[in-house]
């Protein structure tokens, strides 16, 4: 009789594993064979990331059916069940999550593979990552809430919190009123086409790209590689500069307080010569040309144009350097200074009296 009280739980346990490690080891090959039959999507290599749920769902339900004949545990059937059921719970809706996010992801892969308009693929991006926050949001909720009213106790609490909804609702929404901001910002943001991760912003006079957007919060990464946190309802109630809203490509000035003998011709024709030859330059726009003037100097401004702001950045400051590298090597006299001393003069001044 112990023998068999042993034995039936061990064959139940033991023939239940066996079948969840051969089922799972079946789905993970008709997946492998699908996914290569199949190169166009990458639906079902991901969906392969479902094994290991999809095992402890089918065992637990093996053992769900089965623990009240197989005597497991015969002294405390209901804990048990219970025990179980809670596992069933949580394992399905893990299973939940990594379809939902197999599907999603696959979605995104083949847009992004066949569109050619980054921007599109990076509000695409946006709006995806926040659907599939979502989903795992609510599946996680559903799932506390099934879990929470297998406990009898937790019936009648839920019976009640029914009874008393409306002042419950009107107190929580009072009292998350930012958090439900928040989110309802998150959710603007990624329908509303906004602002997308990866896009280039100016927030706060800080420069830098998007690097995550949740529900709640956002991320910009500054270009030395801080990260600024900030909630998301700060882009749907404060002004702040998108570089990337309708095209990345940008326009930039570089000035110049120069002597007013510089020679403005030779300069207009070194600064073509420097753009050519800067891989940075789309080849838009470039123009040279005095904008204001002083006592002691003349303000040259020179506009360049790029495909993004990162060139932008690069080609401003290659163009300033080697522009006054120029000047400084063939026609110093166009620089500022301080005339404690005889100045030099251009070549074709006359020699004072």
């Amino acid at each position: 009789m112990e023998t068999e009280t042993f034995l039936r739980p061990a064959t139940v346990i033991g023939g239940s594993l066996v079948a969840t490690l051969i089922a799972g080891w079946l789905l993970d090959l008709l997946l492998r064979r699908a996914d290569a039959r199949h190169p166009e999507t990458p639906l079902w290599g991901l969906l392969r990331r479902c094994r290991l749920p999809f095992q402890v769902v089918l065992c637990t339900c093996l053992l769900r059916a089965s623990y009240r004949r197989a005597g497991i545990l015969p002294d405390h059937p209901v804990g048990v069940g219970r025990f179980l059921t809670l596992v069933l719970i949580a394992s399905a809706a893990w299973l939940a999550v990594r379809i939902a996010t197999a599907a999603v992801d696959s979605t995104y892969a083949r847009y992004a593979a066949v569109t050619q308009d980054e921007a599109r693929v990076r509000r695409v991006r946006t709006q995806v990552t926040l659907i599939q926050r979502v989903v795992t949001a609510v599946v996680v909720v559903v799932a506390v809430a099934a879990m929470l009213l297998t406990f009898p106790p937790m019936r009648a609490v839920g019976a009640s919190m029914l009874a008393s909804a409306g002042v419950l609702g009107i107190v929580a929404g009072i009292a998350a009123q930012s958090s439900l901001s928040n989110l309802f910002a998150g959710l603007q943001i990624a329908f509303g086409d906004t602002v997308r991760i990866g896009d280039t912003v100016v927030v706060d006079k800080e420069w830098g790209r998007v690097e995550e957007i949740t529900l709640t919060f956002l991320t910009v990464r500054t270009w030395d590689e801080r990260r600024i946190t900030m909630p998301v309802s700060y882009f749907t109630s404060k002004p702040y500069e998108n570089w990337s809203r309708g095209g990345a490509q940008m326009t930039g000035t570089v000035f110049w307080h120069l002597d007013h003998s510089a020679p403005l011709g030779l300069m207009r024709e070194r600064f073509g010569q420097i753009l050519a030859e800067l891989p940075e330059w789309d080849g838009r726009g470039g123009g040279l040309a005095v904008t204001d003037t002083t006592p002691h100097t003349v303000v040259v401004r020179g506009v360049v144009t790029a495909k993004d702001a990162d060139d932008l950045w690069t080609l401003r400051c290659a163009v300033r350097e080697q522009l006054i590298t120029w000047l400084a090597t063939h026609h110093p006299y166009a620089l500022p200074r301080i005339a404690t001393s005889p100045a030099a003069l251009a070549p074709d001044a006359p020699d004072p009296v």
